[in-house]
């Protein structure tokens, strides 16, 4: 199946998507994380479209050129959500499976919080439930090298620390990824101002402490069936966050932990595919 690249104009942006499968197959929309693209998703998408599903994947606000606005604060999580829902929408999706990786998990879950109505199902790769992550981030106990890189990226030192020689710090992240991936994502980030942007998700979010703040958006309880796929080795999101995501999901909810890190789609291939097209398979639209 040929992934394609196309132009979507929603919420008064434009996004850089990724397509793949029949304009008749189960709609499903793919949210990447950082510092990735939808490029990510290209072997997932791949195999959805074979198995006859209809797949969109953005570039998301502040890695496609068109949407790409210069405050910290257009990047707040209903903003992201607002973006991921009107994709959607103007991909012709009234109801639509959604699938996110790392921050395109936590805009997931922010689209729950926002309207879930659309979702038929909901799988979240690496990012349990986000209000148990942000607490888990701020608690006392496993996550202080974590805060130390949220620290790093909420400082103006970032941006030299993560793109400066040849985006040395970037390509550290891209460990596990493929040469096609590397040059995709360079590519992005090589652009002027998309890495400020991507870093400006953390900015915004105040390294996730926004997500526990009362007067925000509410990261409540969930009753989308949720399917969480998580590597037990993941440097950065610890077993306490995904342990206390389970108060808050009051739907069909599966945990399945991988023997790999953070990089799922990369280090799992063939689990990430097996248990996300099993999932789709039993919350069918019809």
């Amino acid at each position: 199946m040929t992934v394609e690249i196309r132009e979507v104009e929603a919420n008064g942006l434009t996004f850089t998507c990724r397509t793949a499968g029949p304009d008749d197959g189960e709609p499903v929309l793919l949210l990447h994380g950082f510092p990735e693209t939808s490029h990510m998703w290209v072997p997932l998408m791949t195999d959805l479209a074979a198995a006859g599903y209809r797949c969109v994947a953005p570039d998301q606000r502040g890695y496609s050129p068109g949407a790409r606005p210069p405050d910290v604060a257009d990047y707040h999580y209903e903003h992201l959500a607002a973006d991921a829902l009107a994709i959607a929408k103007a991909a012709g999706f009234d109801r639509f499976h959604l699938i996110g990786h790392d921050w395109g998990a936590a805009v997931g879950w922010a689209v729950l919080a926002v309207d879930p109505a659309p979702v038929a199902s909901w799988t979240a790769l690496s990012v349990a439930h986000y209000r148990a992550a942000a607490e888990a981030v701020w608690a006392e106990g496993e996550q202080a090298d974590y805060r130390a890189i949220l620290d790093l990226f909420l400082s103006d030192q970032a941006e030299a620390a993560l793109g400066g020689n040849d985006m040395a710090g970037l390509r550290m992240a891209w460990s596990e990824s493929s040469p096609a991936q590397h040059e995709a994502y360079a590519a992005v980030f090589g652009q002027p101002g998309a890495l400020t942007a991507a870093l400006n998700w953390y900015r915004a979010s105040d390294a996730h402490r926004q997500a526990l703040e009362p007067g925000g958006l509410e990261f409540g309880a969930v009753a989308t069936p949720t399917l969480v796929l998580w590597g037990k080795n993941d440097p950065y999101v610890r077993a306490q966050s995904v342990h206390g995501a389970a108060k808050y999901m009051t739907g069909p909810y599966e945990v399945v932990e991988l023997d790999a890190g953070h990089w799922l789609v990369q280090e799992r291939p063939d689990e990430v595919r097996e248990n996300v097209l099993k999932h789709l398979a039993a919350w069918k639209l019809t």
